[in-house]
């Protein structure tokens, strides 16, 4: 472990206030600590923006936020998170191959993004400690907005007023929106709840002003024509404008688009980016522009397909972003490209206005405080980075297979409990690219069959009755004695042994499974001119171009789920998402100068022209699963 990792921050418990009510649930454990986590820059794009370059982290936003302590603590002004719900389904998004509708049966292509399963416990302390993460990231003008629904609100409000403070909760805002569900003998279901606290109570917030409901109130006229109506107040009377809108409320009813169409519980850019729970761009411009300005630092450490890190690019502000899933990261990073390639080519156009002034406008939502003497300054370059080298493992049934390989482990695919036998002990692999948790070793808990392990320890009262493996990325230290007294409350000797491959195994590697074959060839393209006489063409000019051509792709685990549907592709690029090319590989960061990123029903060009001067090129190609194959070839 190196003198980085050992770095311990410590962070003060609030004790319990006499007289407010304090959440207790089974196991709850304080958080008082965390050590650092190193964090590995893997991808640059775009260039910095007055010294700052926005940065995207992939792995558990534990250890990315325990990385960020060591830069940012106090100094972020607005985190945004939409954290699981406990909604108890898993949640998926549907694929198509590029260029045509895939024919059979949509379900078959559903690809899982993440569970939201949970023990209520475990879902209680999980959300805890990252709250208090979050509280020590926060400058002393920084705000919270956590968004839930009716499955834990009730809960999570009680932990917000614990880490946070009651006495710096703001609003209870009520998102209501135009879809919703209807559950049996009872009402439709159709607001979500966002908890709005701040650090301390000198948090920075701009008046929002929207569109008037009931324009019609509006009946007089003033001498230029503008409508209007009089409201008096202890005598006093004064004119409300019509084109000044209205003060928003904490009811939000009227986050509308461009056409003010009320917008419903997931997004209007969700046929563009088909991620599973993603929020409207309207509702975080809301939220942006009322608690942070220009230039201000905005996190989202449950960032999913990077909304809260899109809106924020757009209305000038810097952010930081972090996820678990790496089709978040490749959904986040795609559309933080095209948003600043719209941004860049917008800024000229721009005269005397700034970009949250101009998206305000566009909007029809107003924060003048927001908008005084800003600049026009959009951060648009960023960096993605891998906290604890979680380089290898970006599928997680793929990442069980190579584990289970690359440690020489017999594997037991017909066993519902143990994924592998290795020297007599059973072996559980957990959760990949998490920590593991106390709910996953519940999990096996009950699934062991206690009954048959009680008999076979009754035959051996002093000698473990199994011998158990848990391999996994980062763990509780209490986990095991955790455990192991579970155990012993039932009568049995366990002897457990758990890997950490973080943590013991830091230098272990594993093949990739997905391959192409890429070639550089030469190339000629002719300049004609017209002879007048004989009105035919005449070579004019003839040019010699180096051509990187990618003449094959084989995403493997995308494959194999088209085979099992009788799938035919007959061009590699419908599995393709995106190619990135770094012509001048430092073997370091990648730093792509090429983007191929087609539109949904686009396919790439898969030929790129070499340009002079390039030198050790990579290309990365991502394909539909968010799965992507990286290799390296010499321009010479």
């Amino acid at each position: 472990m190196t003198n980085k990792q050992k770095e311990l921050f410590t962070f003060d418990k609030r004790e319990p206030i006499r007289g407010y009510p304090e959440l207790r649930w089974a196991g709850k454990r304080p958080f008082t600590g965390t050590s650092y986590y190193p964090a590995q820059l893997k991808e640059t794009y775009g260039t910095d923006t007055d010294g700052w370059m926005n940065k995207i982290y992939w792995g558990d936003n534990l250890q990315v936020m325990s990385h960020l302590l060591k830069e940012f603590r106090g100094k972020v002004d607005l985190i945004y998170i939409d954290p699981p719900f406990d909604s108890k389904a898993d949640y998926k998004k549907t694929i198509s191959l590029r260029g045509k509708k895939a024919e059979s049966d949509t379900s078959t292509f559903e690809e899982k993004q993440y569970g939201d399963i949970w023990t209520n416990d475990e879902y209680l302390q999980f959300m805890y400690e990252r709250l208090i993460l979050c509280r020590e990231l926060l400058s002393d003008t920084g705000s919270i907005y956590l968004h839930c629904d009716w499955h834990k609100s009730h809960y999570l409000r009680g932990i917000m007023d614990e880490v946070f403070g009651a006495n710096n909760f703001k609003n209870e805002i009520f998102w209501h929106y135009s879809d919703g569900t209807a559950p049996t003998g009872a009402f439709k279901r159709k607001t979500d709840t966002i908890y709005f606290y701040s650090k301390t109570q000198n948090a920075t917030f701009n008046e929002i002003r929207v569109p008037c409901l009931n324009p019609e109130r509006y009946n007089k006229i003033d001498e230029h024509g503008e409508r209007y109506f009089e409201d008096g107040h202890h005598g006093v009377s004064k004119r409300f404008y019509l084109k000044d809108g209205m003060i928003a409320d904490n009811v939000w009813s009227y986050i509308t688009d461009n056409r003010f169409r009320q917008l419903n519980s997931q997004s209007e850019n969700r046929k563009l980016y088909n991620y599973p729970t993603q929020k409207p761009e309207a509702l975080l411009e809301r939220i942006i522009k009322a608690s942070s300005n220009p230039g201000d630092l905005v996190f989202d450490c449950f960032m999913g397909s990077g909304t809260t890190q899109a809106v924020a690019m757009k209305l000038g502000r810097r952010f930081l972003g972090a996820d678990i899933n790496m089709g978040a990261i490749q959904t986040t990073t795609k559309r933080l490209i095209n948003r600043a390639k719209e941004l860049n080519q917008a800024l000229p156009l721009a005269k005397n206005v700034s970009p949250s002034l101009a998206s305000m406008e566009r909007e029809g939502e107003m924060s003048p405080k927001a908008t005084e003497g800003v600049r026009e300054v959009y951060y648009t370059g960023f960096e993605v980075y891998n906290v604890n080298d979680y380089e290898f493992f970006r599928n997680e049934l793929e990442a069980k297979r190579l584990i289970i390989e690359a440690l020489g482990m017999q594997p037991l695919p017909d066993n519902n409990l143990w994924d592998a036998e290795l020297d007599g002990r059973m072996v559980a692999i957990l959760g990949i690219n998490r920590i593991a948790t106390a709910s996953e070793f519940e999990k096996i808990v009950a699934n062991m069959d206690i009954c048959a392990l009680s008999r076979k320890q009754g035959l051996n009262p002093t000698k473990p009755v199994e011998k158990v493996t848990f391999v996994c990325m980062g763990h509780d230290p209490n986990l095991k004695p955790m455990f192991l007294e579970k155990m012993e409350s039932l009568g049995l000797n366990i002897d457990l042994e758990i890997v950490d491959l973080l943590r013991d195994k830091k230098d272990l590697r594993f093949k990739r499974e997905s391959d192409a074959r890429i070639v550089i060839v030469d190339d000629s393209d002719a300049t004609y001119s017209i002879d007048k006489k004989t009105k035919r063409k005449i070579i004019k000019e003839v040019s010699l171009k180096r051509i990187l051509q990618i003449q094959s792709f084989y995403p493997m685990n995308l494959l194999q789920k088209l085979s099992i549907e009788h799938q035919d592709i007959e061009d590699w690029r419908e599995l393709v998402d995106s190619v990135l090319i770094d012509w001048n590989y430092d073997e370091v960061t990648f730093c792509p100068t090429t983007l191929d990123i087609p539109d949904k029903k686009d396919l790439v060009s898969g030929k790129y022209e070499v340009p002079e001067g390039a030198g050790r090129i990579h290309i990365k190609i991502t394909d539909l699963l968010s799965e992507s194959w990286e290799g390296t070839i010499e321009a010479s």
